[in-house]
């Protein structure tokens, strides 16, 4: 009975910390930056850009999955068809400082650009 209770405690400790604690790494953009699109997941998710500035993204789709053929980054309306096996460079202008999320049109690729 013990086993179970202590199982249940550690399940508990691990959803609060993967819903409410994890804070992913953020990595900067530099004019290199490339995202792999493989695995169901951009490498890197999370990118701190500079605010105001305008800045190309690459991404590299490895993977041959429908949904990771867009790339959607809905608050300046991009749409853009990603691909496979091939760079795609996608122009993201100034933007003010904020938070934007970029994603595949079902959401189950998901990405966010900080800019500070």
């Amino acid at each position: 009975m013990w086993i179970i209770n202590i199982l249940g405690v550690l399940l508990i400790a691990l959803i609060v910390w993967w819903f409410w604690l994890y804070k992913p790494n953020e990595t900067s953009a530099s004019k290199d930056l490339v995202i792999d699109v493989e695995n169901g997941v951009y490498t890197p998710a999370h990118i701190k850009l500079a605010a105001n500035q305008a800045t190309d993204i690459v991404f590299n789709r490895k993977d041959p999955a429908p949904c990771a053929e867009m790339l959607q980054v809905p608050a300046f309306d991009i749409s853009e068809t990603l691909a496979l096996n091939k760079q795609t460079r996608i122009h993201l202008p100034a933007m003010p400082a904020g938070e934007y999320d970029f994603h595949c049109q079902m959401q189950m690729y998901k990405g966010k650009i900080h800019v500070q």
